[in-house]
């Protein structure tokens, strides 16, 4: 089995080394015909220089109804055809038939998989996982074989996969996708997928996946320059940065949803300091009022938010133009109805900025005309100067389409529908040219009103959903002809529920019931059973009512949960364990503290004492993997080969949902080792999962 797969690897390079050859040099002319030919030809370059590492990861041998014998076929991330015959040679893992390689689990019935010229029918006689590092051939295991025994082989190459050290970047998964996740990535295009996955089910890897499978079975439909990815930090963003590139894909946008809608807004809008409501939630350890929908962020996240927006913005256009007259000279008159005539009716399909600058040009070019029936130059100059002046003026009256104004005056003289205090806070902000980040979906929406649509999306990626206004996915949906979305979080980890979602249904009116698909990832990949038993006992008191995670069975250390009696001894352990995980060969080892203070003083002590670690905190952009000391908020969405936590005691985790979601989140990041220290009395959390 090995010496056989060894030799076709051994054709395979041979095969890549022909092509790579017959490419050609490269052109380097001005013509422009041959550039464009170049540029196909850098392609296939860059194609065959993948696939002259990691050819491909799995062999699949299918006989299709009415052939005479099984075909081997061989997946890969990239598909590459032979040069002499043309035949399928490496197959794309995005392909149809691929999809067998992932959804077949067993047995000797026959299978079914759509292409595009219908359903194929047919039988899997063998199933084989491949291990190619750098061109070396590492592991091959018989997943399946028709009429042999088939002993969960296929779990023991997923278990090598996950046993694997990680280091500061999230990587693909392509040959270790399981059917639950292929279902998701294979999904029609024309859906808002939601997605609620348990920590470790790989729901953000299977989002990225999605990206590269669309772009692939709709190649002359969506493009790349108008996919969109949303993450909560830039820190997020940069661990994740790897995985397209992997799988072939460039051009896709990558930012956060403040980022993006503050580039829309330009110069006018900035956003407030850190300090305001959100960071409440995750700064202090002290008790936090409760979430409902009055707090800022869910009240300003909110539909019905969106709704009153709308309803303002309607009212406003209707009143935008007053009803006078235009005199241009003395008894030169362009009347009101003519005026209204053009600004609502010729010009209602245009954005207000756009009817504006119209109507404007209109009753300037009726100016020019009228000028034009004056003879004498000197009265006809004179009148022009006048009409010039009065057109000014008459346009000063007209405000500009400006968001942020707009926005401002609906709280110079609040309705009840916003309460008091709130719309005095924003008032305060928005004069000094400030804005919190649940105002900013109400300003590109109104932003977008006045000037019009200037972007449209085939795709859009929503990761750490949970933390999501509907207010923002509504927006998204305004920017693309249908939904096409792939929305992942999970509930449990929703430690900004201040501003997000508290139930998926709350989005259920964004889309219609036939464009939208809801899907739970229970099966957890990520961390040791030892860790997610552990963390399931936490689930219960998040007041989400989650079903617990499922573990793939890969067991490790057992969960420590230890007190130490001073800070001298908290720096101690904290240093041994570092020290301890380096020499198992731990790539990424995590320190996690509640709050930015917390994590300082840690990082102040452990430098004392000789420990090199970086220090995580807000508006970092590169996660670097190593030692790294990082609050719960900020490690959301990372994992760790080992974590410790380093202040489980009540004051930092109360019996509080918002507290047993934050100490999730905690257990949750570690792949293969995970303690928890405390000084004083422990959290009662630990208590009640020990019970």
């Amino acid at each position: 089995m090995y010496e056989e797969e060894r030799s076709r690897l051994n054709h395979t390079f041979e095969e890549i080394e022909r092509q790579h050859s017959a490419i050609g040099p490269v052109y380097r002319g001005q013509d422009f015909v041959e550039q464009l030919l170049e540029a196909k030809r850098e392609e296939t370059r860059q194609r065959l220089k993948v696939l002259g590492t990691e050819p491909y990861f799995g062999r699949l041998d299918f006989q299709e109804k009415g052939r005479q014998a099984p075909a081997p076929l061989y997946i890969g991330k990239r598909g590459m055809d032979r040069r002499d015959t043309g035949e399928p040679y490496i197959i794309d893992w995005r392909a149809p038939v691929a999809s067998l390689f992932y959804s077949f689990t067993g047995g000797d019935e026959s299978v079914i998989y759509e292409a595009p010229e219908g359903s194929v029918e047919g039988e899997v006689h063998r199933k084989r996982n491949l291990s190619i590092r750098d061109r070396i051939l590492q592991r091959v295991v018989e997943s399946y074989v028709r009429g042999g025994e088939n002993l969960g082989l296929s779990d023991e190459f997923l278990l090598y996969r996950l046993g694997e050290k990680k280091d500061n970047r999230l990587r693909d998964i392509v040959s270790t996708i399981q059917s639950e996740q292929d279902r998701i990535i294979r999904a029609p295009r024309r859906l808002a997928i939601i997605i609620q996955g348990a920590a470790g089910s790989g729901k953000t890897t299977v989002a990225l996946h999605r990206l590269a499978f669309l772009l692939y079975q709709y190649q002359d439909q969506v493009k790349a320059e108008r996919m969109i990815i949303f993450a909560p930090n830039a820190m997020f963003l940069d661990y994740i940065s790897g995985v397209l590139p992997e799988l072939g894909v460039g051009s896709v946008r990558q930012t956060t949803f403040a980022d993006w809608a503050l580039d829309k807004l330009g110069e006018s809008v900035r956003l407030a300091e850190a300090g305001g409501e959100g960071e409440i939630w995750f700064s202090t350890a002290g008790r936090r009022p409760a979430i409902d929908d009055l707090t800022p962020g869910r009240f300003k996240g909110s539909l019905r938010y969106r709704d009153w927006i709308e309803a303002e913005l309607n009212r406003y256009e209707d009143a935008y133009l007053k009803d006078e007259n235009f005199e241009a000279w003395d008894r030169r008159m362009l009347p009101a109805g003519t005026i209204r005539e053009w600004f609502d009716v010729e010009y209602r399909h245009y954005p207000l900025a756009k009817r504006r600058e119209r109507l404007i040009g209109r009753i300037n070019r009726w100016l020019e005309m009228q000028l034009k029936e004056i003879g004498d130059p000197k009265i006809r100059k004179e009148r022009a100067k006048t009409g010039k002046q009065r057109l000014k003026a008459f346009e000063k009256k007209l405000p500009q389409a400006d968001p942020m104004t707009f926005y401002r005056s609906l709280f110079e003289q609040p309705e009840a529908f916003v309460p008091a205090d709130l719309a005095a806070r924003t008032k305060a902000l928005l004069k000094k040219g400030q804005a919190m980040p649940e105002d900013l979906p109400a300003l590109v929406w109104i932003h977008r009103r006045f000037h019009g649509p200037d972007e449209t999306f085939d795709h859009v990626v929503l990761d750490e959903a949970q933390d999501v206004p509907p207010f923002q996915i509504a927006l998204l949906h305004t920017m693309m002809v249908e939904p096409s979305f792939t929305i992942l979080g999970d509930l449990a980890q929703g430690i900004h529920a201040y501003r997000g979602v508290q139930r998926w249904e709350e989005l259920s009116s964004v889309f219609p019931e036939d464009r939208r698909a809801y899907h739970e990832l229970r099966m957890s990949y990520r961390s040791t059973l030892e860790i997610i038993e552990f963390s399931n006992r936490i689930l219960p008191f998040t007041g989400t009512s989650l079903p617990p995670a499922q573990p793939v069975f890969r067991s490790g250390d057992p969960v420590e949960v230890a007190e130490v009696r001073s800070s001298e001894e908290k720096i101690a352990r904290i240093s041994a364990y570092i020290a301890d995980n380096r020499t198992r060969g731990m790539q990424t080892i995590a320190v996690i503290a509640r709050t930015d203070d917390n994590c300082r003083e840690l990082a102040a002590e452990l430098e004392k004492a000789g420990v090199e670690a970086r220090l995580i905190s807000e508006g970092q952009t590169r996660y670097g993997g190593g030692v790294s000391i990082v609050p719960v908020y900020l490690a959301k969405g990372l994992e760790f080969d080992a974590v410790l936590l380093a202040d489980a005691d009540a004051e930092h985790y109360a019996d509080d949902p918002q507290d047993a979601k934050l100490l999730y989140v905690a257990c949750t990041r570690a792949l293969h080792r995970l303690t928890l220290l405390y000084q004083g009395k422990s959290s009662p959390l630990l208590t009640l999962t020990t019970q």
